[in-house]
């Protein structure tokens, strides 16, 4: 009995040490996995969690430095960067990162000279020399990084190159910190490089080439193209859709709106996407409606467009339609469901009894069930079938209500609207004008919205004052957007 015990207590101290020895082991190996590349350059030995060794992760630094060589001319600067884009292209995911990882970290500001700069132009505020030193100090802050990635940007496909890698980068952000600084580096420069100045407005119809026609199936992020007939529908005369593109990335839109020409705001998007619709009567359309607006490159992420693009389309629409006086959107509310979900408790119980008892007949509830989640159940199965006219139904009330209460109401930390479309629309001056019930009763629709959709009013004359009312953390809305809150 005592040997059958001490064996038992054997093996289980064996069990105990092989585990303690696999769990230091994989704490090594992602202690290895997280070294910097400085660390990994020093060392001698490839380590398994990590795609180059330390010798091949040299040779790539060293081509690298090779790029950034301040002896050689832009052309030739660029040639070389070409021929680390081409091993860039069939490398593994995982050397891509090292080599990721070597750009952030080995081409960073020389921090001795940053600290002299600094010093140098505090000790000379209020003197003569202050401007040389302020600009001492700027250019120690540009980083041999800048330069390098400058150089990537000079052969002809480098700037679809450096597009393609930030968007591949974005994905790893969260996980890994020490990829910031080249991401930053990298949005800062296309911030430059895609300037709505150096940006072409061109329109895209029906006799664009197929490959630019392609595109915009391809890219098109918020009413899906179903097929060749729904995107003639689109392009067709009484219909205008315009993309911003750059001279380096030739026909790639970067942004593309789509734009239908009526006689009124719209309340519904099956209309316009309807193929076998009758063509608007353009000399008498005084509506232009914005109902679609798709960025397609991933990689030019925080570099904004649609403000600039919209202000452009309405010139180029006003000259070309002298008659057109209104200008508003049809837009998703792409985050009113899931707010809600986590929200219905605390607007039902801020709705008065009355109303809690009507909500739980429309909904089919007894009169002490209309709880939360019964009552979003109840809507979810009767968003589709519910009537069109909105008045006739507490639900549809109910749902309106919290809809204007999400868009005019609710903010983020920083104080700014909480849906992503409406923060794009309000940023660019326009105001909250109407809701329409069963505006998009796509399955799409009614999974983001239970089927809601907006206006965004686009009043010229008055973008400054919606701006500086939002800068106040006060959404502009319309009078009947605004009843709905009382």
């Amino acid at each position: 009995m005592t040997k059958q015990k001490t064996k038992e207590t054997s093996l289980v101290s064996q069990q105990t040490r092989q585990e303690t020895a696999t769990d230091t082991a994989a704490k090594a190996d992602a202690a290895t996995a997280r070294r910097t590349t400085r660390e990994r350059l020093g060392a001698m030995l490839g380590r398994r969690e990590e795609a180059l060794s330390p010798r091949v992760l040299r040779r790539t630094l060293r081509e690298l430095k090779h790029v950034l060589d301040p002896s050689v001319s832009e052309v030739e600067g660029g040639r070389r960067a070409a021929a680390v884009a081409r091993w860039y292209a069939g490398a593994s995911a995982e050397e891509r990162r090292d080599c990721w990882l070597l750009m952030s970290e080995q081409f960073t500001p020389d921090a001795s000279a940053i600290r002299a700069a600094r010093e140098g132009y505090e000790a000379a505020l209020g003197t003569p020399d202050e401007a040389r030193a302020e600009v001492r100090l700027r250019r120690a802050f540009v980083s041999p990084r800048t330069r390098l990635l400058q150089r990537f940007g000079a052969f002809p496909e480098g700037m679809r190159f450096l597009v393609d890698l930030r968007a591949e980068l974005l994905p790893h952000l969260k996980s890994d910190k020490r990829l910031l600084a080249l991401d930053a580096e990298l949005e800062g420069l296309f911030s430059t490089w895609f300037d709505v100045g150096f940006l072409e407005l061109r329109r895209i119809s029906w006799d664009s080439s197929a490959s630019l026609v392609e595109k915009l199936i391809q890219y098109e992020a918020v009413h899906d193209i179903r097929s060749w007939a729904d995107v003639k529908n689109r392009l067709d005369e009484d219909r205008r859709c315009y993309g911003f593109f750059h001279p380096r990335l030739p026909g790639e839109p970067l942004i593309f709106v789509e734009v239908a020409l009526l006689t009124d705001i719209a309340p519904r998007i099956t209309p316009l996407l309807d193929e076998l619709g009758d063509a608007a009567d353009l000399q008498k359309a005084t509506t232009a409606i914005f109902y679609s607006i798709s960025n397609t490159q991933t990689g030019l992420k925080g570099v904004s467009f649609g403000d600039s693009l919209i202000k452009r389309v309405v010139e180029t629409l006003r000259d070309e339609f002298p008659r057109l006086k209104t200008f508003a959107t049809l837009s998703p509310i792409p985050g009113l469901r899931g707010w809600l979900g986590k929200n219905a408790d605390r607007l039902l119980a801020a709705t008065p009894a009355r109303t809690r008892n009507a909500l739980a007949a429309a909904a089919g509830l007894a009169e002490g069930e209309c709880h939360a989640a019964a009552l979003l159940t109840a809507l979810d199965e009767q968003a589709a079938q519910l009537p069109e006219k909105p008045e006739k139904s507490p639900l549809a009330r109910w749902l309106l209500a919290a809809a204007a209460q999400y868009l005019a109401r609710e903010q983020d930390a920083q104080q700014r609207p909480l849906d992503a479309v409406a923060r794009f629309h309000l940023g660019n001056g326009a105001r909250v004008e109407r809701l329409n019930w069963q505006g998009d009763p796509s399955p799409k629709g009614l999974k983001q919205s239970y089927g809601l959709m907006v206006n965004y009013l686009y009043d010229l004359k008055r973008l400054d004052k919606h701006r500086a009312l939002l800068a106040q953390g006060k959404v502009p809305v319309s009078g009947a957007v605004e009843a709905l809150l009382d």
